[in-house]
């Protein structure tokens, strides 16, 4: 039976599981397309800066985390480490990589392209390359050294962050005209 206490039964897990690297493999494979939205997604994101700085970042960061996490978790497989490289990354999300590694395979990519921690899964860096050969602009993208993850921005809204530093950053451009 299911048990809610435990994440439910063995097999709906592992169902789940194979959903989910499904969705994760589909998203690479359409990297473009989800670029492409991820694109006019983000302009309308800082082009609503002033009123998210009306409302306030702060009391805006559960609930736009929480949607985030539901629609990200479920498109990548999102990990929540509130520094999203998807746009560098082939929309492959680093962090599902078993070693966290967010700058490149580790060098155990196994012949067939596959993790040499998990055998059965395509090496997450692999799926990376590929998506960011479909992108516009990836091949230059793919190559910008990530900084180190900040485990303090775990959970936190990245859209919110991009929001903030883009949106401020056009508010000092228009102060200068």
């Amino acid at each position: 039976g299911c048990n809610p206490a435990v994440g439910g039964s063995a097999a709906g897990r592992a169902g789940r599981s194979r959903l989910m690297y499904a969705v994760r493999r589909w998203s690479v494979r359409h990297a473009r397309g989800l670029q492409a939205f991820y694109n006019a997604f983000e302009w309308v994101l800082v082009t609503l800066h002033p009123l998210w700085k009306r409302i306030g970042y702060e009391r805006l960061e559960k609930p736009v985390a929480a949607v985030e996490r539901v629609t990200k978790g479920f498109l990548f497989d999102c990990q929540m480490c509130g520094q999203c490289a998807l746009s560098s990354t082939g929309m492959s999300c680093s962090m599902n990589c078993p070693k966290n590694l967010r700058n490149g395979p580790c060098g155990g990519v196994r012949s067939n392209g596959n993790c040499e921690v998990k055998p059965e899964m395509r090496c997450v860096w692999v799926e990376a390359f590929e998506g960011s050969e479909r992108m516009v602009g990836g091949d230059k993208a793919i190559r910008v050294v990530q900084i180190a993850v900040d485990r303090r921005l775990e959970g936190r809204s990245s859209w919110l962050k991009v929001a903030r530093e883009k949106g401020t950053a056009v508010e000092a451009a228009l102060e200068k005209l």
